[in-house]
């Protein structure tokens, strides 16, 4: 699939700690411990996005713009003074780079970057990462699609993995493409709707 993307990353460029254009309205974060989210998440998201995109506006978005950051990989389940002092340090930083260039899709991958995300915004309550599962994840999704609002930066979480729990391999791989094509369509939704307030297209 990933061949078919015109706009795909470069293996380099998933390694790096940062890639992309911090200007572009698209952001991600990526758990560092966790690279191939790039690849494994997003790339068939993307793809499914710029197809919905494609067909309704004969556009594409110019995916290589997409500012792709690490976050963090740990938010400190158990007291850490010296963890906690590098959370609040990358909080802080990001906070200053949202409110400076301000997206307005900002996409995280699983719970550590969503948790990590409502404390930049300082969003109530703080949960913390041992509270989200892969069911209220979704449903944060769903409340974040329902109050999009192109005037501010949308939080925009992602499951990291679909569970396997019960599934044979066939009816685990048709619960990711289903996942995939549910989130996809959402946000091209959005993105469509909004695509005279988005400089993200391919010129």
């Amino acid at each position: 699939m990933s061949s078919l993307l015109l706009d795909n990353y470069t293996f380099v460029n998933r390694m790096r700690k940062e890639s992309g254009d911090r200007s572009f309205p698209i952001w991600i974060l990526v758990n560092p411990k966790y690279p191939a989210d790039i690849f494994n998440i997003w790339d068939p998201i993307m793809y499914e996005i710029q197809d919905k995109v494609y067909r309704k506006l004969h556009a594409r978005i110019n995916s290589r713009k997409i500012f792709i950051k690490n976050a963090v990989s740990d938010i400190v389940r158990v007291p850490n003074t010296k963890i906690e002092a590098d959370v609040a340090q990358s909080s802080m930083k990001l906070r200053d780079s949202v409110l400076e260039y301000q997206p307005k899709l900002l996409i995280t991958f699983g719970t550590i970057t969503n948790e990590f995300v409502r404390r930049v915004f300082d969003i109530k309550p703080k949960n913390g990462p041992k509270y989200w599962s892969t069911s209220n994840l979704g449903d944060e999704f769903e409340r974040s699609i329902a109050n999009f609002d192109i005037n501010r930066t949308n939080c925009i979480p992602l499951i990291r993995q679909i569970t396997k729990t019960g599934k044979n391999i066939k009816g685990w791989e048709e619960s990711n493409n289903n996942y995939y094509h549910d989130v996809a369509s959402k946000i091209a939704e959005k993105i469509i709707e909004n695509k005279d307030s988005l400089k993200i297209w391919i010129e």
